[in-house]
């Protein structure tokens, strides 16, 4: 709860590659990630700042979610990364 996580792929299990935004009260929000032992990138009291932090950190070649899995999406990257 309290937490934003986002995925690249839309099933069970998910990823964990992109920063994640948490609420601090007041209004106050922070992102940190991608992992839990990851240090907190930064603190901020706008949540559009926040979303900007994350969108800034998205992996290369990132797009619309995958339709699957984490570790469909794995085996679609390295196919399309032979080609």
């Amino acid at each position: 709860m309290w937490e934003l996580h986002f995925s690249r792929c839309t099933e069970i299990r998910h990823t964990w590659d992109i920063p994640y935004i948490g609420t601090l009260g007041g209004g106050r929000y922070y992102v940190e990630g991608p992992g839990r032992s990851s240090p907190r990138i930064a603190e901020t009291v706008s949540a559009q700042v926040a979303v900007a932090m994350v969108v800034d950190r998205l992996p290369p070649l990132c797009g619309p979610a995958f339709i699957g899995s984490a570790e469909e999406l794995a085996a679609y990257e390295k196919a399309r990364d032979r080609r």
